[in-house]
């Protein structure tokens, strides 16, 4: 590929999908899917031989490195996520001493592989990931209201009142019909929410 070529290319540039907001993230739209009975596995557990976990979702709530491939090569795991019944959007961490570029940079990665998991026909539910208040300027765009959101409360015991505050930001700005915790909640956390435990996340054998 010349220089030419590849200044150009929509994979460089990452402006191929509708953005929203001041820093132009790409906008997950709204989907739906049954949360009678949400079941999840991590992406870490997920094989292109797997038979016995279709019916879950997936989910990226563990180290970033064991998906920064999604990004940097998104095309690479399409078959393989494409056999599991929804996913939701990388959980790229976006920790307190990161300066904020990285955790703004965090938030558009996560949005840009969940829009080009939708262009793929995959159903797509968006994990909603804050740190402090500095980040609720942009942590919450280009997010669907009204519809179905994510959230992980690993190691959030360590840092409650400022998970709470950032959960509830969350609430007033997306008004989630459902929220999918996958841990468990905080008595705190108000809106609709459907628990998923830790180990009934764990792979079964194929």
């Amino acid at each position: 590929m010349t220089s030419n070529k590849y200044r150009n290319s929509v994979l460089f540039l990452r402006n191929g999908f509708p953005f929203e907001g001041k820093w132009g993230f790409p906008v997950i739209m709204p989907q739906t899917i049954e949360t009678r009975d949400i079941q999840l596995i991590s992406y870490s557990d997920t094989s292109t031989r797997d038979t016995k976990n279709n019916q879950k979702g997936v989910h990226f709530f563990i180290d970033d490195y064991r998906f920064e491939s999604l990004y940097s090569h998104p095309d690479l795991s399409l078959s393989r996520l494409s056999k599991y019944a929804f996913l939701l959007t990388p959980d790229f961490s976006q920790y307190a001493e990161m300066p904020l570029w990285r955790q703004i940079e965090s938030t558009g990665k996560s949005r840009w592989v969940g829009a080009y998991w939708q262009s793929k026909g995959l159903k797509v539910i968006p994990t909603v990931t804050w740190g402090l208040a500095q980040t609720f300027e942009f942590c919450f765009d280009a997010l669907p209201k009204e519809s179905i959101v994510a959230v992980g409360m690993i190691g959030c015991r360590r840092s409650r009142l400022n998970f709470l505050r950032g959960y509830h930001a969350m609430l007033e700005k997306l008004s989630p019909i459902t929220v999918i915790v996958f841990g468990k909640p905080f008595p705190e956390m108000d809106g609709h929410i459907v628990a998923v435990d830790y180990m009934t996340s764990r792979r079964e054998n194929s």
